[in-house]
This record gives structure tokens, sequence and C-alpha cells, in this order.
């Protein structure tokens, strides 16, 4: 099993001003892509390739502030930053259920939505990240299965491809024993601070988040 990356999180406290740096570097502007209701954010998407995509997430300061953190530690970053991912995992449940014999837990899959600005409401399934065993600071991605709603790389912007995605990590062994239970192939290498680095084919060459 190799589970594709659906998407990037890239994750900040200041979306407008985040928004446009990409822009700028990237060469094509994120399109807004709705609110998470209850959470406190919203997002902004951008095509890497047919069947994934970044999503830009950041606070949402149109709804009343949220009864829990935000997502992805979006209230504590000093900066942007490449937070996590997700992988494509059609028939969750079997998934999870695999990962567990395998000797990793992903958490359970949870219903979750989002209101487009167009006013349409989206829904999948996914593991809330950090809900399982260990993220391993967000190199272990979540899963999401987006059933019969059509995959928001088909309908956001594009000329934008990923070309790989690597992590990094102080303790790489165990890093790599949870990617290969989820069925995840990615590089990963040792450093004294763990994070994820992308790079993306732009029409202004090739830019690294991290």
């Amino acid at each position: 099993m190799n589970l594709p990356i659906d998407h990037l999180a890239y994750a900040t406290n200041d979306l407008e001003a985040t928004v446009a740096d990409l822009t700028a570097k990237l060469g094509i502007a994120p399109a807004p892509g709705g609110s998470h209701d209850g959470m406190g954010s919203r997002n902004f998407l951008l095509s890497l390739g047919p069947a994934s995509y970044l999503e830009v997430i950041g606070p949402d300061l149109d709804q009343p502030e949220p009864a829990h953190p935000r997502p992805f530690g979006i209230d504590d970053l000093d900066g942007p930053r490449l937070v996590s991912f997700a992988v494509t995992a059609t028939g969750i449940e079997s998934v999870v259920a695999g990962a567990r014999e395998r000797g990793y837990n992903p958490g359970d899959p949870i219903p979750m939505s989002r209101t487009t600005p167009a006013g349409d409401r989206l829904a999948w399934t996914l593991t809330r990240a950090g809900s399982g065993d260990d993220t391993h600071d967000g190199l272990v991605p979540f899963l999401i299965d987006w059933g019969d709603t059509p995959h928001p790389a088909t309908v956001t912007p594009d000329g934008c491809t990923l070309r790989a995605l690597r992590a990094y990590h102080p303790e790489v062994e165990p890093v790599r024993d949870a990617l290969e239970a989820l069925g995840v192939e990615i590089a990963v290498a040792r450093d004294a601070e763990p994070h994820l680095l992308a790079v993306i084919d732009t029409p202004n060459g090739p830019v690294e988040l991290t």
C-alpha cells in the first residue's frame, strides 16, 4: 500500500499576509476555500496536481472565539509553517484498522465539514492530527476520505506541482516505522529540529516551503 499525498497544511496566524506572500512566491494566488464552523479557522487552497493541494489555514476572525484551541497550533505560531500533511485514505475505516494491526494508531475517523464562499457545504472524514498515538511533530500524516465530495484539487487554481516532500526529525526510526505502518512513502532524514520540507514547481521556478 502506498497512500498518496492528499494535501499539505501550511498554518499561519495572519492568513491575509501569508496568502499575499505565497502569491508572490508561487506566482499563483490561492483561492478562498471556506470556514470551519466552530473551529475558528478558515482556509485558502491551491492545487498541486490532479489529486493534491496546498491548504493555507489560519484564524477566521468573523467567527466567535472557539471553545478549544484552533487546529495545528495556529494560536501559538509566530510565523507561517508547514505543520502537517494528509494522505488519501479511501475506505478510511479499513485503512485505520490495517495501520493498528501494524502497530500504529492514527486515531478514530471523524466526520468534518466546511462552508465554501458560495455557501456550499462540503463533507469528509479524517483522523484528526494529534489524535493518534503520536504524530511525531506533524511528520506522520493524518488520513482523509472525501467520499462523494469533489476533491478540492479539481476546483482550485492550478499551475503548481508538488515535486517532493521530505521529513526531518532527530529520531528517524520511530517516524519511519509509523509511516511504514500507514503505507506512506516519503524520505525521512535526521536533523536536530523536526520539520517538513516541500518542494513545489511553480511559474516562478522551484519553491521550498518548510
